[in-house]
């Protein structure tokens, strides 16, 4: 063979090898990626190819699938009460993907996860089409719908929680969209996706509120504060005077910090936390110093950037912060942000003895025969406080409530014992925007606290006046326990 045509050979001979190790290499290596890629078509119409299983609250399907009237896909989901439902379930769009429950349980929803193989197998052999499987959730019907009713036409959250286990029993965000809208692919399904995103509409109603927005807490967090306090020897009994001047003058300032409400002078904790002293926690703050106040916070969840409920949380902050800053911190402003999951987490903790559980919302993964998957243990995360400062903290609270002068009264249930703490943030620059009106609570019954809530309401319609946490949230917050122990009885 002459040199040329030796050339042609080898160079034809590395093209052929090339040709295997790509063909190889993306039917073995890159496999399951192809074949998960959703921009992968073959994917989505094998997803919609019969229909998915559904998400359940209460034993009963808040999901559903129809057959599609035209198109490569056979069925679109349905939701019963979508707008309500839509922070827990998230969507399912063939032609714009998924999300939320519907996008991490996938795999359980069209029964293509790999704990189904067997299922899957006896079907196939007797010719039983392949079924989706169910996500059974933890959450309360009841407590979602008075949730969604309180908050109306107002922008706002709310989120709680089953304190004893961390059970997410309702989880509203407002405004909120329907997914049936645009779970298939016509012209008004594409119309209905662009009208609730957030460059066509300031409302932002994609947005979840209750998981993934953070506030400034506010007053509410007061209660974090005091634990503070209490846990690092900075007060030993909630009815002692505190040595606080009225006004504060924040520390490594000129500035004075004053109150809205009450005589805060020397003012107790117990007092203090039930007229909303300002200067006493800012004091306390400044006190107990940054560095632990950051170690407190982290003990009810605070710069916690991995908390999936399975939907992953956005990350509430206690920052690191100078002195002044660290004592308006300590009174839910500055940089201190938190979302009102974490919110219901603090309620949660002190309800619950102090002692922190990992909120959930997916109680069990079923196979389409009801067998069960995978059942989720409740998980300590922390011990927030010891039990001593716990009940010291819901004494606080529910003088909050109880008490003529307290600013919760509007949170009060017949037959219950209520702790609450309402809170007015502040935000927008020298406090030009509207306030948020924050309201954290429990309820106990018989010694036992079935539920802890965190609303947050960012009322734009309001007079600038009657925004407050009392006013605003806590009878929300009143409504949605009471629809928990009501379902209990």
């Amino acid at each position: 063979m002459n040199k040329p045509l030796r050339r042609i050979a080898i160079f034809c001979g590395l093209l052929i090898l090339t040709l295997l190790i790509r063909d190889n290499w993306l039917q073995y290596a890159k496999a399951d990626d192809l074949a998960g890629d959703d921009e992968n078509r073959r994917v989505n119409i094998a997803r919609y190819a019969t229909p998915r299983g559904d998400i359940i609250v209460d034993g009963k399907a808040i999901t559903g699938s129809v057959e599609s009237s035209s198109g490569d896909f056979k069925y679109k989901r349905t939701w019963t009460n979508g707008a309500m439902w839509a922070p827990v379930t998230g969507y399912s769009s063939q032609a714009f993907g998924a999300n939320q429950l519907e996008k991490l349980e996938d795999g359980i929803l069209t029964g293509n996860d790999d704990r189904l193989f067997f299922r899957n197998t006896l079907d196939m052999i007797t010719g039983k089409k392949k079924q989706g499987g169910a996500v059974v959730t933890t959450l309360n019907a009841a407590a979602q719908k008075a949730a969604y009713e309180g908050l109306g036409n107002k922008k706002g959250a709310v989120a709680a929680i089953e304190p004893s286990t961390g059970k997410i029993l309702a989880l509203v965000s407002t405004p909120s969209y329907d997914p049936s809208k645009f779970a298939g692919t016509s012209g008004s399904d594409e119309k209905a996706w662009k009208a609730v995103q957030k460059e066509n509409n300031e409302d932002n109603p994609m947005l979840n509120r209750a998981l993934r927005e953070t506030y400034p807490p506010g007053s509410t967090f007061k209660v974090v504060t005091a634990a503070a306090a209490l846990e690092n020897g900075e007060v030993s009994g909630i009815d002692d005077a505190t040595k606080t001047p009225d006004p504060y003058q924040l520390p490594q300032t000129t500035t004075d910090l004053t109150n809205e409400h009450g005589e805060c002078k020397n003012a107790s904790l117990r007092y203090a936390l039930m007229v909303s002293c300002n200067t006493v926690f800012a004091k306390m703050a400044d006190n107990v110093g940054n560095e632990k106040m950051i170690d407190q916070a982290e003990k009810f969840g605070f710069n916690n950037d991995e908390l999936d409920t399975p939907v992953r949380a956005a990350e509430s902050i206690y920052p690191e912060d100078n002195a002044p800053q660290n004592a308006m911190d300590g009174i839910g402003q500055a940089s201190n942000r938190a979302t009102p999951l974490q919110m219901a987490m603090i309620a949660s903790a002190v309800a619950n003895d102090g002692k922190l559980m990992k909120p959930y919302m997916v109680d069990q993964l079923r196979a389409a025969n009801l067998d069960t998957i995978e059942t989720t243990e409740p998980q300590e995360l922390s011990q927030a406080v010891s039990s001593e400062t716990a009940q010291k903290l819901q004494k606080m609270m529910e003088t909050v409530v109880n008490d003529p002068q307290g600013t919760g009264g509007n949170a009060k249930i017949s037959g219950a014992t209520v702790g609450g703490k309402t809170g007015t943030a502040q935000h927008g620059l020298n406090n030009s925007e509207k306030p948020y009106a924050w309201f954290i609570s429990y309820a106990m019954v018989d010694g036992n606290s079935p539920v802890a809530v965190a609303v947050v309401v960012e009322d734009g319609s309001a007079v600038r006046d009657d925004i407050s946490g009392g006013g605003l949230a806590a009878p929300i917050a009143k409504d949605v326990m009471k629809a928990v122990i009501d379902s209990k009885k």
